[in-house]
């Protein structure tokens, strides 16, 4: 993906800005819901474990396709996560893929439509947003992401990319991979994402590190948030 920033910032701000913003992308879609409210579940998860760390072309964990896509294991960020969730993959796949409900058990999705109709495949498209918080370095945004389904193979597969656009920010490409194996208890869920911009190849170290690790986390923020719902008792 490609970011745009003020062009009168540092580059050292910018690169935090990056940081700022990625922990919000990451995390939209993906919070479980607040354990404070009435009613709120206890989520069952143990904490997703990250399978990747590593950042650049080493942190591919795995080359996991569906079809013959995958995320990118050259782009400046990438990261993968896992998580076994106590449900069948027909259930786990209903309820991953059924993104008009993401508003119910993710707390960082504001609005979110399909832009077609039907059966989820390989030519859907859906367009969501989600707020990014002020920092010291950018404004509050909303940052609204379209996203279009590049191939899926239902119950076991799905990939999809697009960019995201906010007032302070525009993100063109990130590429996100799902795979869904059955167990004897249930369903592994892998994923993984890559990010692409000529400022994330910038980044050096710390400030590269620090991305990374946002990334990740809101993969297992996900993962959570999505075992939680799949393995929620029926109403």
């Amino acid at each position: 993906m490609y970011v745009s920033s003020h062009q009168h910032r540092p580059a050292r701000k910018a690169a935090l800005t990056i940081a700022a913003m990625s922990l919000a992308i990451t995390l939209s879609g993906c919070a479980s819901g607040d354990d404070s409210e009435p009613g709120a579940r206890e989520s069952k998860a143990p904490t997703a474990s990250a399978t990747a760390s590593a950042t650049g072309s080493a942190g591919q964990a795995q080359d996991s396709r569906c079809g013959e896509k995958s995320t990118d294991p050259g782009a400046a960020i990438t990261r993968s996560s896992d998580i076994d969730i106590d449900a069948p993959v027909e259930e786990v796949w209903a309820v991953h893929t059924d993104v008009e409900k993401w508003k119910e058990w993710q707390d960082a999705v504001l609005t979110i439509e399909r832009l077609d109709s039907g059966t989820f495949s390989s030519t859907s498209r859906f367009r969501w947003t989600t707020p990014v918080p002020e920092s010291d370095f950018a404004p509050a945004d909303t940052l609204t992401i379209t996203s279009s389904v590049q191939h899926v193979e239902p119950g076991r597969c799905v990939i999809w990319e697009g960019p995201a656009k906010g007032k302070a920010i525009t993100i063109d490409k990130g590429t996100h991979l799902w795979v869904f194996t059955p167990t004897d208890k249930g369903t592994r869920v892998h994923t993984q994402e890559s990010w692409d911009a000529p400022l994330l190849d910038s980044l050096q170290g710390a400030d590269r590190d620090a991305v990374a690790d946002m990334l990740g986390g809101g993969l297992d923020v996900w993962l959570q948030a999505l075992k939680a719902e799949a393995e929620a008792p029926a109403n």
